[in-house]
């Protein structure tokens, strides 16, 4: 099907593009679906989630884990 939010399950939607003369062609709507490193039962996880439900705050984001520097440690340790 492709990508769809796998949250809400929002995918693509189908209708009518209509002109000034009311002539009707097929077209889509795609959701606004964004790749994202989520936490999900403590494990971070890459999902497919809409913007609508990142606002929403339906998912938590996984922060990336803060690695010191090298050099920090060896100021840390002499001390």
């Amino acid at each position: 099907m492709g990508k769809y939010c796998e949250i809400c399950a929002k995918g693509k939607m189908s209708g009518h593009k209509v002109s000034h003369s009311n002539r009707k062609t097929n077209r889509t709507w795609a959701p606004n679906v964004q790749s994202v490193r989520v936490v999900i039962g403590g494990t971070p996880m890459r999902i497919n989630v809409c913007t609508r439900c990142l606002r929403s705050g339906y998912v938590q984001r996984a922060m990336p884990a803060l690695k010191a520097a090298p050099a920090e440690e060896a100021v840390a340790v002499e001390e």
